[in-house]
């Protein structure tokens, strides 16, 4: 029986590949560093686990597939990975001294830029639910570092449908239904009128959900709504919160849900409040104030640079 490698043998290996070969220029060091450790990194695994090449293959065909059908981003999610780079980003901030705002969470693949923006005060949906889901205000304050109201922030803002679906990606939707970006008043604050959200699932015969069904694990979310915060001077915040009471609030497969993002949904009920919103039937309100943090020299980026989709 053959010898497997050693990992210093792989080490040279792939040294001998990647490495040795560069006679065409200067390689970028950062580029050829991290080449070298992950392409190291997936030959050892192959050695270790006894891999085939029918394995790999497959394996590399998987997210052809993944890329081709725009799951990548989901997967990112699902195996941790996206949570795993907030951890990090938690970290970071903590070394800099950077602690007390409103936690972040994942962004996820649905965001879309251009998104109609307003003052002080927005209505997401465009009508189509009308009776058919509850109606949603959810309102409250942006506060900048030094403890005040912040006007003038951007509260971008965007959530699924009563089906789980996202506009643009789902195309029986109007364009930028449910997503708007709402500039704070002169007092700092933001409120938008919507429909409380359903949560969702991976696409059940999708590559994810494929990847989760072998590792016995769901591919549900709860219901939850997308936020970017920012402001002049202050760090970006990307976070969510989850809709109290969801049976997937602390099971979320994107690893999404964490304390101090799933604010109390309080249901307003009296006449009087019911016509002050312009409503004739009982309605569900969010209050939740969002707390920004400093920009300050030597922290690390809080703007995630990725590709995103733009209407």
């Amino acid at each position: 029986m053959e010898t497997p490698m050693t990992h210093s043998e792989i080490d040279a290996l792939v040294h001998s590949f990647i490495v040795a070969t560069g006679t065409q220029g200067t390689p970028d060091p950062r580029v050829q560093q991290v080449v070298v450790r992950l392409t190291a990194d997936l030959f050892k695994a192959i050695e270790d686990l006894d891999l085939s090449a029918s394995d790999v293959w497959k394996g590399i065909e998987y997210f052809a597939e993944a890329g081709a059908t725009q799951e990548l981003g989901l997967l990112a999610a699902g195996l941790g990975l996206e949570r795993f780079l907030d951890v990090r980003a938690d970290e970071a901030e903590a070394r800099a001294g950077l602690t007390g705002g409103t936690p972040r969470t994942i962004e996820g693949p649905l965001y879309v830029a251009g998104a109609p923006e307003s003052t002080g005060f927005a209505r997401l949906d465009d009508g189509s639910d009308d009776g058919k889901g509850e109606v949603l205000f959810m309102q409250g304050t942006v506060y900048g570092a030094d403890g005040k109201p912040l006007p003038g922030a951007r509260v971008e803002v965007w959530h699924a449908n009563l089906m789980g679906n996202y506009s643009f990606f789902d195309k029986t939707q109007s364009h930028f239904n449910l997503r708007r970006t709402i500039v704070t008043d002169a007092n700092g604050r933001y409120q938008f009128r919507s429909n409380v959200p359903n949560g969702y699932g991976c696409p059940p015969q999708g590559t994810t959900q494929r990847l989760l069904d072998q590792l016995a694990r769901h591919g549900r979310r709860p219901a939850h709504i997308h936020f970017f915060v920012s402001a002049d001077g202050h760090r970006k915040l990307t976070t969510q919160i989850n809709i109290d009471g969801d049976e997937y609030l602390w099971d979320d497969f994107a690893f999404a849900s964490r304390e101090g993002l799933v604010p109390a949904v309080t249901r307003v009920t009296e006449a009087a409040a019911l016509d002050k919103h312009g409503v004739d039937k009982p309605l569900a309100s969010i209050d939740f104030d969002f707390r920004l943090l400093p920009e300050q020299a030597g922290a690390p980026a809080a703007e995630v640079e990725r590709q995103r989709a733009a209407a």
